[in-house]
């Protein structure tokens, strides 16, 4: 399972957590990745692998052997680089295909750390880069495009009105990926997208599968 940063995790990671799921998940078996990380030690604040101790791991006790982070202290080609040698040591030297990639959508359509107007939307063969984002003053590690449409299953989850337009134009506007998230379309897999109601409000009827509360 491939783990997502920003704020919307926290409270996925939270709902994951509760005891109802470990009569049905063996959350000991799973290995957890990231598709991406801040260039940040791992008890930094900013960190996307402190949002999941925090709130998801720990409280499940995870071994740490099943816990395979990006080392944001390092240098950001460094960190990429011992990211993707890491990928091909647990699978073989084969293409990572996930099982499960959890994704977020910023109000500017950015998924992992794929900002709009960045390098790594044009990469095609690297799997895990550094990438520059000028936008924010800062350089991310994530997977590239190619990888997360690599995986057997995809998940976005999208919270808040303020994404709504965005999202609308994601998924019904003109689809040559003026967004990094209309790159993203498994090649053999599923990809489905859990919004909460306000950020749905501008989508057609015919597209909303209403769920019930939890």
């Amino acid at each position: 399972m491939v783990l997502s940063g920003g704020k919307t995790p926290r409270v996925i990671f939270r709902y994951l957590a509760m005891p109802v799921f470990a009569e049905h998940i063996n959350w000991r078996a799973v290995h957890f990745f990231w598709g991406d990380e801040r260039c940040v030690p791992p008890d930094h604040p900013d960190s996307n692998f402190r949002l999941a101790q925090e709130n998801l791991l720990r409280p499940l006790a995870i071994p740490a052997e099943n816990i395979h982070r990006i080392e944001g202290e390092l240098s950001p080609s460094e960190a990429a680089t011992r990211y993707n040698a890491g990928l091909q040591a647990f699978f073989n030297g084969e293409l990572p295909r996930f099982d499960l990639i959890h994704l977020g959508m910023g109000e500017d359509g950015h998924t992992a750390s794929l900002f709009p107007g960045t390098a790594a939307l044009a990469e095609t063969e690297a799997k895990v880069v550094a990438n520059d984002v000028p936008q924010l003053k800062t350089t991310r590690i994530t997977f590239t495009a190619p990888l997360i449409n690599a995986a057997h299953a995809v998940e976005f989850f999208v919270i808040g009105s303020e994404k709504a337009n965005v999202l609308r134009e994601v998924l019904v506007g003109d689809q040559h990926c003026h967004y990094p998230s209309q790159m993203i379309h498994p090649s053999q897999g599923t990809l489905t997208w859990l919004v909460t109601a306000d950020a749905a409000a501008q989508l057609p009827a015919e597209l909303v599968q209403t769920a019930e509360p939890v």
